[in-house]
């Protein structure tokens, strides 16, 4: 139970479903909709695992719930095959941000890796730009309910980085927030994309790394120290640099400490880390201790299809296994958007016009 809220209100799931959440870590090629990938996979002659939206929906969920990453990464082999035309690219964009908009999500920052997106001849940039046309076309018909903005992923294991970080620089007044990279961790260090994160800062643009999530606290170091993140992505292993005494005593090691002191975000993805095998359970997840340590925690989605799970689903989890009241999510929602690579005096609007009278409508309290 929070100890910061004198009345505690623990929400129900309609609540939570009606709170406004801000998602910073969301992939669009791993929040499909079953039917849209069946439709788009007869398109192109691409042979599933299945042949109706159940049974689709189910298998992606079964063959990422496997406790290794790397067996959980095959599964975007089906959804990224799909997504190689402008029409794909637009209707999956299009569909992200209406399943979002549903999901009462106010802000989002979608990440997918450009190019993955060019086996059939498009470009980066009609890649980026199809995107961006389903994201304008599901916001605009949202009536301003939301504000999505889109991260360029390059793939780690690959050499494109560079090409990646310079497209998001070219991109960042038109609806690109910023970079990272993703993928297989062990063997890949975000170092060896040194140059292009050198080239970000010099650029003077935000980008994320995915980092502690199959790995420890090296790839997160690397991350932070050497190449300047703004924001971890996962960073659950933060937690092996935290001793807890028999006592209940707290000792946070170094990188732990300048973490926190730093308010470096955690872009935390509780369904999605139980299914690779990052933490055991949602009651076990290392969210609750980091929460009560006051890190700067955000609550994520990752792949909505994979894990079958939505923000919604997300924070009730947290609710049933925390005792999680409504100032707790608040505190969560406001996190994340003051992490937003969004201008400071928009994620302030947000904050103060939309995030608070919506936490306070719902506790039945002035903002």
């Amino acid at each position: 139970m929070s100890v910061t809220d004198p009345e505690p209100t623990v929400p129900t799931r309609d609540q939570v479903r009606q709170a406004p959440k801000v998602l910073l870590h969301d992939h669009l090629d791993g929040g499909l909709r079953p039917a849209t990938v069946l439709e788009l996979a007869r398109e192109v002659h691409h042979e599933l695992p299945a042949d109706d939206p159940e049974s689709l929906g189910r298998w992606f969920a079964e063959a990422a719930d496997s406790g290794s990453l790397v067996r959980y990464l095959e599964t975007f082999d089906h959804t990224v095959a799909v997504m190689q035309t402008g029409p794909a690219l637009t209707r999956v964009a299009r569909e992200c941000v209406e399943d979002l908009v549903e999901d009462g999500v106010v802000y989002a920052e979608v990440r997918y890796a450009p190019e993955q997106h060019v086996a059939q001849g498009l470009t980066l940039d009609e890649v980026v730009a199809a995107v961006q046309v389903g994201f304008d076309q599901a916001t605009e018909a949202a009536g301003g309910r939301i504000v999505v903005r889109q991260l360029l992923t390059a793939m780690r294991h690959r050499a494109r980085s560079m090409e990646i970080a310079e497209l998001s620089v070219a991109w960042r007044d038109r609806g690109v927030a910023g970079f990272d990279i993703a993928g297989a961790e062990a063997g890949y260090p975000p170092t060896r994309h040194l140059d292009a994160f050198e080239y970000l800062q010099r650029e003077s643009s935000h980008f994320t790394i995915h980092a502690g999530e199959a790995f420890g606290l090296p790839s997160i170091w690397q991350a932070i120290q050497w190449c300047g993140a703004d924001r971890l992505g996962h960073g659950v292993r933060i937690v092996d640099d935290i001793t807890v005494a028999d006592d209940g005593t707290v000792t946070l090691g170094r990188l732990a400490a300048y973490v926190r002191d730093m308010r470096i975000p955690l872009e935390m993805c509780p369904a999605s880390n139980v299914q690779t095998g990052a933490a055991t359970s949602i009651a076990e997840h290392p969210i609750g201790l980091l929460t009560d340590l006051r890190f700067r925690v955000t609550v994520n989605t990752d792949n909505r299809l994979m894990s079958q799970t939505s923000m919604t689903a997300e924070m009730t989890s947290l609710v049933e296994a925390f005792g999680y009241t409504l100032t707790d999510l608040r505190w969560f929602t406001i996190n994340a958007m003051k992490s937003a690579f969004l201008p400071f005096d928009e994620r302030l609007a947000i904050i103060d016009r939309v995030i608070k009278p919506g936490y306070a409508a719902l506790a039945g309290r002035p903002a």
